[in-house]
């Protein structure tokens, strides 16, 4: 057994296929179905189960997964002890709020492995910075545009509300409904427009920035608040997710580069990492229908 197939396991395990994989490690299918075949008899047990759409890791390979990244970051640990400290390169990078901890921990664990000598600091969109992960409203001229995740908004409701019972919300269900505002939320500012129309209001409980913090004062039986369909978000328990019937509210959040100014060595890989397909996820809408 050693580090590379391990690396590669982990690669099939989190892509969910072997020409993902392939393509991640930069390596050839049969590579990586040889590496999987020496470990599954090594192991003397089956990793994955193929099916039609990729493979899914068995219970020996879940098992196998948490085990096989603790030894490559180990590796990397004892590698990096003994390495001579280099210069480091200052990156500033621009965040809007509410882009999701769970997949912007992964993006960024990319980067800053693929730029080991980079000094990566996160500030405010609005802050000067040699990139911006942000949403289309935020996008100034200058700036070239290259989409990331497209998310739906829902309305994350607690499951002590009455509202919560109901299979489809229409806008006038939402009148007088206690209500968490959020801002900045490019797409609260469009509900309010319309509800402003039919004459509706919200009682609003709670101002905040943050849609954890919003998510975590639905949980607790607060009021309603629109956040967008983060999977990590749908997972929250004592929380009904709900689209606004016959009302589409969405966002793009994609990576924004200067347009006229020649990429510098970090910016060229922050776009490759998020052209990347297993940053690209759009939404399972099934999760909350």
């Amino acid at each position: 057994m050693n580090l590379r197939s391990l690396s590669y396991f982990v690669a099939v395990v989190e892509r969910g296929s072997i020409s993902g994989a392939a393509k991640e490690c930069f390596v050839s299918q049969p590579s990586i179905s040889a590496a999987i075949s020496q470990l599954e008899t090594r192991l003397e047990t089956q990793l994955f189960h193929r099916h039609g759409r990729g493979v899914s890791p068995t219970d020996s390979g879940l098992r196998l997964y948490p085990l096989a990244q603790k030894l490559l970051n180990e590796s990397q640990a004892i590698e990096s002890l003994f390495k001579q400290a280099q210069q480091q390169t200052p990156f500033r990078l621009g965040l809007v709020r509410s882009l999701g901890v769970h997949r912007m921990s992964g993006l960024l664990k990319d980067f800053t492995h693929t730029c080991a000598d980079m000094e990566l600091t996160l500030v405010e969109a609005n802050e000067d910075a040699q990139a911006r992960i942000i949403t289309t409203s935020d996008l100034t001229r200058g700036e070239d545009f290259y989409p990331i995740w497209h998310d739906d908004y829902l309305l994350a409701i607690p499951s002590s509300f009455s509202l919560s019972l109901q299979t489809q919300i229409r806008l006038q269900d939402l009148d007088q409904q206690a209500f968490i505002h959020r801002a900045p939320c490019e797409a609260l500012s469009s509900l309010q427009q319309l509800m402003d129309l039919e004459g509706i209001q919200v009682q609003v409980r709670a101002r905040i920035q943050t849609v954890e913090y919003a998510v975590g004062l639905v949980a607790a039986g607060l009021g309603i608040a629109l956040v967008p369909a983060l999977p990590a978000l749908l997972e929250q328990r004592n929380i009904t997710f709900r689209p606004l019937q016959d009302i589409e509210l969405k966002r793009t959040v994609g990576l924004a580069l200067p347009r006229d100014a020649r990429l510098n060595e970090q910016q060229v890989q922050l776009l490759k990492i998020c052209k990347k397909p297993r940053h690209q996820a759009i939404n399972d809408q099934k999760k909350y229908q």
